[in-house]
């Protein structure tokens, strides 16, 4: 097997951890890019994700802060529509820290609990 990079070890990691305590509940899992960043709600149990924001399409500020701010509340707006207000955060590979927290934190004030 070849050698994975620290950020694809991470990533494991953090997804093995969450399969222990997950339950039965639905995932909010985040990734980011350079200009863009994702978050999507996925049900492992039927493999669909139920609920998505982004900022693709977006005033063109997709690489701040605030950008992640307005996508934290999106994807809390989307899931109170799925019917869906419990999640575990799934941040992948990426820190705990600047856009990644920003995101947890609106999705938090928006509704939802994790």
């Amino acid at each position: 097997m070849a050698k994975l990079s620290l950020f694809e070890r991470r990533r494991r990691r953090v997804r093995t951890a969450l399969r222990k305590r997950s339950g039965d509940k639905p995932r909010l899992s985040v990734h980011r890019t350079g200009q863009h960043i994702y978050a999507q709600i996925i049900d492992d149990s039927d493999g669909r994700t139920v609920a998505a924001a982004s900022t693709l399409g977006a005033d063109g500020s997709g690489a701040n802060v605030d950008a992640a701010k307005k996508v934290g509340s999106d994807i809390a707006e989307a899931a109170k529509k799925a019917g869906v207000t419990t999640v575990v955060f799934d941040r992948g590979g990426f820190l705990y820290h600047g856009r990644v927290k920003a995101l947890a934190d609106a999705a938090r004030e928006g509704g939802l609990e994790f």
